[in-house]
């Protein structure tokens, strides 16, 4: 893994002693990494992450891990509401139109395997910036392939389709199970759901999407595999 340090004066103590058991995934929404450096390392801007992979590939470190890097903004994912003090932020130079290149998501999965290895961080705790922001975020968007990171054990991915007939109040119950508790609109919820594990799929809410939330909220109840904070 090429890695670039490149710092960003954009960050500052992790809140309450925290360390960080959530990594986000973002995208630049801007037309280069050279653009999106500029952008997280200006004082001005008050964003940053730390990391940024351009699309060929390059890691540029920006914020130190131990470091809280201001890349979440307001939301939440389970019973944690200060994301930045709890996460890692991986920006990826992305105009949120166009493919994540080979070597780009190459050099993800590599960064992934080594963060979580140094702080144990589970699948199920690598999100994206909609997952924890619904309706105020939406990357890393439609293109971004969550099936691939899963398949290489880096998040999790529903493996069941058996339909079940659930209420609204369960729907939104097992959302929040699984770590959706920054909104409790359901037609938000639906949408942000769809986002991730039914790219593109519209509609009303129909037995796949209950199959999904179901199994992941069976498999992967967020707060269970959350350090005690």
């Amino acid at each position: 893994l090429r890695l670039i340090t490149h710092p960003s004066p954009n960050c500052g103590p992790r809140r309450g002693g925290a360390t960080p058991d959530l990594l986000v995934i973002h995208y630049t929404a801007m037309q280069s990494a050279e653009a999106a450096a500029k952008t997280l390392c200006n004082p001005e801007n008050e964003v940053s992450a730390h990391y940024l992979i351009s699309e060929g590939g390059d890691v540029l470190s920006l914020v130190p891990e131990e470091q809280r890097a201001w890349h979440a903004g307001a939301g939440a994912w389970g019973q944690v509401t200060d994301v930045n003090s709890r996460s890692i932020g991986i920006e990826l130079a992305n105009s949120g139109f166009a493919p994540f290149t080979a070597a780009q998501m190459d050099s993800l999965t590599e960064l992934l395997s080594d963060i979580r290895s140094r702080w144990q961080i589970p699948p199920e705790r690598v999100i994206g910036h909609s997952d924890m922001a619904p309706g105020r975020k939406i990357d890393p968007g439609v293109r971004f392939d969550w099936r691939r990171l899963a398949l290489e054990g880096h998040a999790v991915w529903p493996d069941s389709r058996d339909e079940a007939e659930i209420s609204d109040n369960d729907f939104g119950a097992l959302m929040r199970r699984f770590g959706y508790t920054a909104t409790d609109d359901p037609e938000l919820l639906l949408k942000t759901l769809r986002l991730r594990f039914r790219p593109r799929h519209e509609g009303p809410r129909d037995a796949t999407d209950v199959a999904i939330i179901t199994d992941l909220a069976r498999r992967f109840p967020v707060d269970d595999s959350a350090p005690s904070a």
